[in-house]
């Protein structure tokens, strides 16, 4: 399948648009990615944030962006030679971000090419069935958490549609002005993409859950399938006054979507100490390691 817009020749490229969706939906079911940036959803959601372009180059599908601190970066290649695509690029001095270690490797063989770890953008990975049923005593602080919650509360849980849209849009607001004070700079452009998500929800494919107390939204989650055997966990959000919440709204995530799939990628902690432990407490079965690629 070809793009209805046809794709420009690198380094001439264009905005993504939301026709794209059939023809990288295609492409990313032959590719089948490990990593959490490879949805059309999570590009089109973040397209002003990273400044995503896309092109074309010897057949391989090319994403130009931006980080959050304004430094250009090229996704590796999608499609085609991707070695070769990617050799080409670099020898022009492109860094590329977001590399897994099959293409890392490939590439660093005969030292052409240097590689550094990102930790900060690994994806965390687990277990669907240890988020949904919170097994053993590893776990034993979350489901008290859940309890807590469930004890005190009078909620109920239903899947997103457009019905919830604004009650999870006017917390979103509440929760953006918490995390507001903390200073991170990838909070707007954050606030920015899970609001959209909630608006054209139908239209990406992300299937989500809500936690209603008292009639009103008080938490909600996001996400699509990244690959045959992996969801994906967009956006999750949760009223920060109330306690055990968040741990309620993973866990029904986990347990009411994406049932096909054996484990959950919920995407990196971008180097946020808090986020991170949080991410590490839920015991990750896998890290899945991303470098940024240098020419020699």
């Amino acid at each position: 399948m070809l793009p209805s817009t046809p794709l420009p020749l690198f380094p001439h490229r264009r905005e993504l648009l939301p026709e794209d969706k059939l023809f990288f939906d295609e492409l990313f079911r032959e590719l089948q990615p490990r990593i959490s940036e490879l949805t059309f959803a999570g590009l089109y959601l973040f397209r002003d944030a990273h400044s995503y372009r896309v092109s074309s180059l010897a057949e391989s599908v090319i994403i130009s962006g931006a980080g959050y601190d304004g430094a250009p970066y090229l996704l590796p290649p999608l499609g085609g030679d991707r070695l070769e695509s990617a050799r080409i690029l670099l020898a022009q001095g492109w860094e590329i971000y977001g590399a897994d270690e099959p293409l890392t490797e490939a590439l660093t063989l005969n030292q052409e090419v240097t590689a550094r770890d990102d930790r900060d953008n690994w994806d965390y990975l687990y277990l669907r069935s240890d988020l949904a049923e919170l097994p053993g005593n590893r776990y034993h602080k979350k489901k008290n958490r859940v309890a807590y919650f469930t004890k005190r509360h009078d909620f109920t849980l239903e899947k997103y549609n457009d019905l919830y849209r604004d009650g999870c849009l006017a917390l979103l607001e509440r929760w953006r002005k918490v995390h507001d004070r903390l200073g991170s700079s990838s909070l707007p452009a954050e606030t920015a993409a899970t609001a959209e998500a909630l608006t054209v929800a139908k239209e990406l494919g992300l299937e989500g859950v809500v936690v209603l107390v008292g009639g009103e939204v008080r938490a909600f989650a996001l996400g699509e399938k990244l690959n045959g055997s992996t969801a994906l966990c967009h956006f999750e959000k949760g009223d920060p006054f109330l306690d055990g919440i968040s741990q309620l709204v993973n866990q029904e995530f986990s347990r009411r979507l994406f049932n096909d799939c054996d484990v959950i990628n919920r995407e990196q902690d971008l180097g946020e100490p808090n986020l991170r432990q949080a991410k590490l407490s839920y015991h990750p079965v896998e890290l899945i390691r991303k470098y940024r690629l240098h020419s020699a």
